[in-house]
């Protein structure tokens, strides 16, 4: 027994022995290894690279620093000469100014991304042909925004329309007051109080109803057998009294077109006049009041019955 115990504490020393050298010597191999590669390095040539690319960096950002005020010094200048001949709203100059120079400076920020990286050592190229069919996905989906965008540059380029012009779009079936003027999209408030945001892209038609003087048809329905001349005459007076009171509204007329067959029996007088675009729905209302209130003081009869359509 006692000699069995001693060959088994034996052999168990000389395996923990074994295990230490075996451990030893792989240490050493990897230190050896390590220290073979550190003194591998050629430190001088890494140095004389990193100074190199620093230089090169400095010098990329400093031509592209000039670059990028060499070119918005001449979109600056050249958009003041434009402004000086063109009569075009400050929020349009703004708008086109701010576009033009968002759009250099894009392209520049591309440039200057691409150069860095051609410095830097990496693979452009590869990267531009892997990028291109996450570009195709990409553009597909952002198709519409950028129709927006271009719908939107040639709407403000063209002056189509200003905030504040009364418009109708007529395949969209919409009308009212231009409130903003984007390059995605067009605000517009409708008469009842509605606001309308319109992708640009989806305009197609604009019927711009604030650019010249607009055309006023005012019918006032009566009963001719009440004795017609007695009645137009009261409608030139109240012409004349509104006429010299919104003067500064009414272009041309108010003048008494005559007499008009709405049909099934019913007629009017008709009444026409330009005023200044954004006025018309206000002039009419004014007029109408007047004559209503005219006539009826007169004790003439203003036909309330509807008017059917066979």
């Amino acid at each position: 027994m006692f000699f069995l115990g001693q060959s088994t504490s034996h052999v168990t020393a000389e395996s923990t022995l074994d295990s230490a050298i075996d451990i030893k010597t792989v240490t050493e191999k990897k230190v050896n290894a390590l220290q073979r590669f550190w003194n591998g390095i050629n430190w001088d040539q890494i140095i004389a690279t990193i100074i190199e690319k620093a230089l090169y960096l400095i010098f990329l950002i400093l031509l592209f620093v000039i670059l990028n005020k060499i070119g918005k010094s001449i979109i600056d200048r050249t958009y003041g000469n434009y402004s000086k001949k063109q009569a075009l709203s400050e929020s349009r100059l703004k708008t086109l100014h701010t576009l033009i120079v968002n759009a250099f400076q894009y392209t520049l920020f591309f440039f200057f991304i691409y150069s860095l990286l051609t410095v830097l050592g990496v693979p452009v190229g590869s990267l531009l042909a892997g990028a291109g069919i996450a570009g195709v996905a990409i553009g597909l989906g952002a198709q519409g925004f950028m129709n927006d965008i271009i719908t939107g540059f040639f709407i403000i380029l063209e002056q189509q329309m200003d905030v504040g012009d009364y418009i109708r779009l007529t395949t969209l079936g919409i009308e009212g007051t231009v409130t903003a003027v984007g390059l995605r999209t067009t605000q517009m408030k409708a008469l009842d109080g509605t606001v309308h945001f319109i992708p640009n892209r989806n305009i197609t038609t604009i019927s711009n109803l604030s650019r010249s003087n607009m055309q006023v048809l005012i019918d006032v329905r009566i009963m001719p057998d009440e004795g017609y001349d007695q009645i137009a005459t009261i409608i030139d007076q109240v012409n004349q009294e509104l006429k010299e009171k919104y003067s500064d509204v009414i272009q041309t007329g108010p003048t008494i077109f005559g007499m008009v067959d709405l049909g099934n029996g019913n007629f009017a007088i008709r009444t026409t006049m330009y005023v200044l675009n954004g006025n018309q729905a206000s002039i009419r209302e004014v007029f109408i009041a007047q004559y209503v209130k005219k006539l009826s003081a007169a004790n003439f009869t203003i036909p309330n019955t509807p008017i059917t359509l066979k």
